[in-house]
């Protein structure tokens, strides 16, 4: 075909009508001269490199971290033609595909920079049959993710046909697959043979996979032989699956059956008992994600855990997803004990991480082996005191831990960092059996207010009256100086409220950086904080208020205590309904809002005329759950479709939106609101395989599913025990 010049009709196109993402398009024919190199000369090196510059700038504003915009349609035919005169064709094609692959499009109709890229596929398909591999890979690549199979798959078929470079061959295969998954493990099946070279067949085990093909056993041996494959991964386009073996075990258990889940089991089984250390590397890659998307994995994979721990390095690798394990893995202590009681007297990073890893496998265990080295320890102390324990369980007592954590107490100037609230959670756990410790944080009340306070108070909650009363002496003295931590501790001990509330007033006129803790105190405190109404109302912001999350956040937490504390529902309806319609304004808002709807949920039928508020989020599936719950209390009950809001809350859990507030929602609106499908949904999320919680601090997320998993099983069961008679 006759083509046109790349840049024909450049000048009088109106870039500025279009926008990306810095804004407005004029900038566009600069960055398509340099690309081609039409503004500066006559192709030399200078040209070059203006051109790699270009097309760099080019990314950043078209493809803007995978985002398309409107000016992206519009470079389309320009990119293309740019390639096919042959201007830096293997990067302008993987540009267009990146295009056509974005589903993330701001500002512009969906699908539309897809169109606009296949548009351009007459440009584009020829390159299938371009000299240089590259080339032709990318084209492949590029072509299929416009989805435009008619035009494509038979352009992709005669490729597969003629090509004979494998890695091009792996990618018209992989362009087959996304157009036609049927055609595409039918190809597969072709070339799964061991004869065939390795790239392909990685590429055939994922169009099977893509196909929904069953995982067979030739398969499973197909995948074994390319161990490892992290060096595959380097010839393919597709970056989602850098990881080939994570990405196959990642794709049988989204299956969601019990055989693909046993055979990615197996799969990962196999690769850990491998006698080479890259392999095994790889494996525990694919278990770590393993475990974190199936409940069952680690139960399935730690005997080939055990297998892996050939040496200092393999228990270190694994460390981490042990811990995280938790109590689960408690067959692996023996792995771990090694190498976590070495050197107790010394800094030893490789002993902390396995120390830390056994204090949440085998606690027990652990606690003495801590205590030999406390404060040489950090990961460890880190492990057992806060950072990645269950939020409900506290480090086992142990009688040399507790002298350990005292000997640290009494010399205040050695400790740095967190040491001084980590040392004081462990002893604020232990309760009474900490009560011999009393004296050093005394001691160091002065010192480390905010974190001896706490634990005095929790210490000497089940002491004897004598030790008690020291206790709280000691708090009174401290509050009377104004500390405020002392003087909430104070309050939970002994219920004395004097001296809080005048820390409170202090600590709320002056602004300072501990004002959100200081207004959800005084709102604990309800009626009893009365005198400091006034400076409350006096922080809220108004309607003309900031659209920040900081903001609406301290004006939710200021309405919220001013209804415990004066019940003026005139004004906490009017401060909650300025938190939302300036939310509106505010795209990362969706949980200030989700904080705003649970705070009008304590008003009950006073909340009212937040209704219409309300009803706006329901399709929002993060702010849904919070919504519902709010809605059952201040809506009128016959204006409610719970059986809808049913639907819209377990979706909300289904997609991690708010796993949590969809169990408070579900028990808000009561059994009768769920149908029989609404049961088999909840009884999915309570006892399927799948973890629902995947996402958050990596550490905490096997404790934070379970933790859901336990909750939903609660609302099942409150919902389909009959009602005794």
């Amino acid at each position: 075909m006759e083509l046109v010049h790349p840049l024909d009709g450049l000048d009088s196109h109106p870039w500025s009508s279009f926008s990306h993402a810095y804004g407005s398009a004029e900038d566009l024919p600069g960055l398509l001269r340099a690309l081609t190199g039409t503004g500066t000369g006559t192709g030399t090196g200078t040209d070059a490199a203006a051109a790699g510059e270009a097309l760099s700038e080019l990314y950043e504003s078209v493809l803007h971290q995978g985002t398309v915009y409107a000016a992206s349609a519009e470079v389309a035919p320009f990119l293309a033609r740019a390639a096919a005169a042959g201007h830096q064709v293997a990067d302008v094609l993987m540009l267009l595909g990146g295009m056509a692959e974005s589903e993330d499009e701001h500002g512009v109709a969906p699908g539309t920079v897809r169109a606009a890229v296949a548009a351009q596929l007459p440009q584009l398909l020829p390159l299938l049959g371009a000299a240089e591999p590259e080339i032709r890979r990318n084209a492949a690549w590029a072509a299929s993710h416009t989805r435009a199979s008619a035009l494509v798959l038979p352009a992709l078929r005669r490729r597969w046909e003629e090509e004979s470079e494998p890695l091009v061959r792996a990618e018209v295969l992989a362009g087959i697959s996304r157009l036609d998954p049927p055609a595409g493990a039918a190809a597969a099946a072709t070339v799964l043979d061991p004869s065939q070279p390795a790239d392909l067949r990685m590429a055939a085990v994922f169009a099977c996979l893509d196909a929904d093909e069953p995982w067979t056993e030739a398969l499973h041996t197909t995948m074994l032989s390319l161990l490892p494959a992290d060096l595959l991964a380097c010839g393919r386009l597709d970056l989602e699956r850098n990881e080939p073996l994570a990405a196959v075990v990642e794709a049988l258990l989204g299956r969601g059956s019990s055989v693909d889940r046993e055979a990615a089991f197996a799969l990962i089984d196999a690769a850990l008992r491998d006698n080479r250390p890259g392999v095994r590397a790889e494996a525990l890659w694919a278990a770590d994600g393993a475990c974190m998307l199936s409940r069952s994995a680690p139960q399935h994979l730690l005997a080939g855990l055990c297998a892996a721990a050939v040496d200092e390095e393999a228990v270190l690798a694994m460390a981490s997803l042990l811990g995280r394990t938790g109590t689960a893995a408690a067959a692996a202590a023996d792995v771990l004990a090694p190498l976590a009681g070495r050197n107790p007297g010394q800094e030893d990073d490789s002993a902390d991480r396995a120390l830390a890893a056994l204090v949440l496998v085998a606690p027990a265990q652990a606690a003495p082996l801590l205590a030999r080295g406390l404060g040489r320890r950090p990961r460890a102390l880190d492990a057992a005191a806060d950072f990645l324990r269950p939020a409900d369980s506290a480090f086992p007592y142990d009688g040399e831990l507790l002298g350990a954590v005292r000997d640290r107490l009494a010399r205040p100037e050695v400790l740095s960092g967190n040491e001084p609230g980590l040392l004081t959670s462990l002893l604020g756990g232990w309760g009474a059996l900490a009560a011999s410790a009393l004296p050093e944080l005394y001691e160091v009340l002065p010192r480390f207010p905010a974190q001896a306070a706490p634990a005095i108070a929790a210490i000497a909650a089940d002491c004897a009256p004598g030790e008690r009363a020291r206790a709280v002496a000691a708090l009174r003295a401290s509050a009377e100086k104004g500390t405020l931590p002392a003087a909430k501790a104070l309050y939970k001990l002994a219920g004395e409220h004097e001296p809080l509330v005048r820390c409170l007033d202090r600590e709320l006129r002056s602004g300072g950086r501990r004002l959100r803790e200081a207004v959800g105190t005084a709102g604990e405190l309800g009626p009893r904080a009365a005198s400091l109404a006034p400076v409350l109302r006096e922080a809220l912001s108004g309607p003309d208020g900031g659209t920040i999350t900081p903001t609406l956040d301290a004006d939710t937490a200021l309405a919220e205590a001013l209804w415990h504390i004066t019940a003026d529902t005139a004004t906490v309806v009017a401060a909650l309904d300025s938190v939302f319609a300036r939310a509106g304004q505010n795209p990362w808002s969706q949980w200030s809002v989700v904080r705003a709807a649970r705070a009008t949920a304590l008003l009950g039928p006073a909340g009212r005329p937040l209704t219409p508020r309300l009803r706006a989020l329901l399709d929002d599936p993060i702010q849904a759950p919070a919504a519902v719950t709010a809605l059952t209390v201040v809506a009128e009950r016959t204006e409610l479709d719970r059986t809808a809001l049913a639907t819209a809350v377990l979706h909300s859990a289904e997609q991690e939106a708010d796993p949590m507030g969809a169990c408070d929602a579900l028990e808000a609106l009561g059994a009768a609101a769920l149908t029989a499908d609404h049961l088999r949904r909840l009884a999915v999320l309570a006892d399927g395989d799948a973890r629902i919680i995947r996402s958050g601090v990596e550490g905490r997320i096997p404790h934070e599913d379970e933790a859901f998993r336990n909750r939903a099983r609660a609302v099942l069961a409150a919902f389909t025990t009959p009602a005794v008679p």
